[in-house]
């Protein structure tokens, strides 16, 4: 992610950057980060999930959103765009706002380099404010390994991790499964 140069700038600012612009960007705390490119092997994951997801959940109530749709983190201070994200139930947007959701219940990231640090750390602390937001999936792509984080019944964030392709995660937020040979098909390491 690159910073732009601007020091600070409203978050009434960057949606209408955002709409002029050819590239997306996230908004943190008056700050607006351009989003580069995503690698072959990172969009072949994050399209292997959405189709996975898409084709589990089609009859549910739930709908699959790939990294086109952007979430409102808190308020007017952070917005940010996730390779995948669900909402289920009514689909809630942010004030105004017809292309950012404000009630995802599960959020999956694919680790590149340049964002391992933000999406693990950052971006999951931040996350976590998120009240509807019950499940978090972290996908390593250049290894077959993924974290996967989800609130208890009391309501603390817990983690396992699963690193064989034969493993599948259940994702009780969608109730649905998927395994790591469905994220990582066509992927070599």
């Amino acid at each position: 992610m690159l910073k732009l140069q601007k020091t600070f700038i409203s978050v009434e600012e960057y949606f209408a950057i955002e709409e002029a612009a050819e590239y997306k960007s996230e908004y943190y705390h008056g700050e607006m980060f351009a989003m580069s490119g995503a690698s072959f092997h990172h969009n072949v994951i994050a399209v292997n999930v959405v189709v996975a997801l898409g084709n589990v959940l089609r009859n549910s109530d739930c709908f699959v959103f790939s990294s086109d749709m952007k979430i409102e983190i808190d308020e007017a201070r952070h917005y940010a765009y996730p390779d995948v994200s669900v909402v289920c139930g009514n689909v809630e947007f942010a004030h105004r706002r017809n292309d950012t959701i404000v009630n995802p219940v599960l959020i999956i990231e694919v680790l590149s380099e340049s964002t391992h640090e933000y999406d693990k750390c950052l971006k999951f602390k931040a996350y976590q404010n998120i009240l509807s937001l019950k499940e978090y999936l972290l996908i390593d792509r250049y290894s077959c390994s993924v974290e996967y984080f989800f609130k208890d019944e009391s309501g603390k964030w817990k983690s396992e991790k699963l690193d064989k392709p034969g493993d599948t995660l259940r994702l009780r937020s969608v109730d649905a499964e998927l395994s790591l040979s469905e994220i990582y098909h066509r992927v070599k390491f």
